[in-house]
């Protein structure tokens, strides 16, 4: 039998529900098949959800993060970039389809990148409430890896650009 990507108490991100613990694997019959399935439960609600163990990168689940990857998220948050279209119906489907990725690393550029914009010439609704989405995806995961309350985080967040190089 092939080993398991996750074992019961792993922490693990599923966009867009946020990140939860693998409480268990499970077998469930679904069309007369016998398929596994991790358990995952999301702390902060009564959500769970059932992802197939042959393929849970189909529905984007992957390791939370890590204490030792903050500095690199944090180091995006300064400098990261990304290449928005100037045409605002692109621009939005290319930042949608960002942030349902659930890739911190690709949040991290993507925050960096609208706050530019914002800084040289202020952000259109739809751009402040993709970066406001992004602050606070970033939040909720690293105020799990750090233990801390989501609004400290985003304010840790927010001080990011403070002193960064113009």
């Amino acid at each position: 039998m092939k080993k398991e990507l996750y074992n019961p108490g792993d922490r693990v991100v599923l966009p867009p529900y946020g990140v939860g613990i693998v409480s268990e694997i499970q077998t469930k019959k679904i069309a007369g098949n016998d398929n596994r399935y991790y358990q995952v439960d999301f702390p902060n609600g009564s959500s769970r959800a059932f992802v197939p163990v042959a393929a849970p990168q189909s529905v984007g689940l992957r390791p939370a993060l890590s204490e030792n990857e903050l500095p690199e998220i944090m180091s995006r948050l300064k400098t990261g970039k990304v290449s928005l279209p100037r045409q605002w119906a692109a621009r939005h489907r290319k930042v949608t389809e960002i942030l349902a990725s659930g890739d911190p690393y690709r949040i991290a550029n993507l925050a960096a990148e609208l706050r530019r914009w914002d800084d040289e010439r202020g952000l259109p609704d739809l751009d402040r409430q993709a970066y406001a989405r992004a602050i606070k995806l970033l939040s909720e995961e690293i105020s799990e890896v750090l233990s801390a309350q989501p609004k400290e985080i985003k304010l840790m967040l927010e001080s990011a650009w403070e002193g960064k190089a113009n």
